[in-house]
């Protein structure tokens, strides 16, 4: 878990399931989450507290060079990604990243069948995220410029983050919903984890380490059968 003053929430998932839009609306909405909660030394150094939100630099790097990445290019856009949302740490006391080093690495497994980056990654995931918000599957696939690879690569890329972070530990949320409903989803999750880290309150027996999977019922298979069975009915 980091300890840097800064909260961060990061937006993992496939490929269009509305981490971009989710990342700039929630940018929007959590500084006056953060100003309700926040106690008078964070009030007194974020007087007018703004959120930062960090986005993907695959994007910014596939319309730079008008290609996607080689392999070999993989480790530098990850440590790229880590080191923007480094700085924005220093500059905001929330950071909305969109996304992380994370999903570089799981793009590196699925393209190239690469894992050199997942012990990297997963570190500095734990390092630097507060919160990992999932973007479910349940927004269809739309096309959006050379990163992205088509319908046929999401639930396998969903799968391999999952794998990543519950092996690794790391607690995670799924948000679905579309619209606005997304957007609440998320704001739902996000309250509780905020007020927790601002009160810097440490887990106990009693109060045990917040760790919610689905939205519905804690079960990270449960999404997953409800997309299957709409799509089967």
């Amino acid at each position: 878990m980091p300890d840097g003053g800064a909260w961060v929430v990061a937006l993992v998932g496939a490929e269009s399931t509305g981490k971009t839009t989710l990342a700039a609306e929630l940018a929007e909405a959590l500084p006056a989450l953060w100003s309700a909660h926040a106690g008078p030394a964070e009030r007194a150094r974020w007087p007018r507290p703004q959120a930062a939100r960090v986005g993907e630099y695959l994007r910014e790097f596939c319309d730079l060079h008008q290609r996607t990445p080689t392999r070999d290019e993989q480790q530098a856009i990850a440590r790229e990604q880590s080191r923007r949302i480094a700085a924005a740490c220093r500059q905001h006391p929330v950071v909305v990243a969109d996304t992380t080093a994370l999903l570089t690495a799981v793009y590196s497994e699925q393209v190239f069948g690469d894992t050199s980056l997942h012990v990297d990654a997963l570190a500095m995931h734990r390092c630097q995220v507060h919160l990992t918000l999932l973007t479910g599957l349940d927004l269809p696939w739309q096309a959006d410029g050379l990163q992205r690879d088509g319908p046929q690569v999401r639930e396998p890329v969903d799968h391999k983050l999952r794998r990543a972070l519950l092996g690794d530990g790391q607690s995670f949320s799924v948000v679905s919903g579309s619209g606005g409903a997304r957007l609440e989803a998320a704001l739902a999750i996000c309250g509780p984890a905020l007020r927790r880290h601002l009160d810097r309150t440490p887990p106990t027996v009693e109060r045990p380490r917040w760790r919610h999977l689905c939205g519905r019922c804690g079960d990270p298979a449960c999404e997953q059968l409800t997309l299957r069975l709409a799509r089967d009915s």
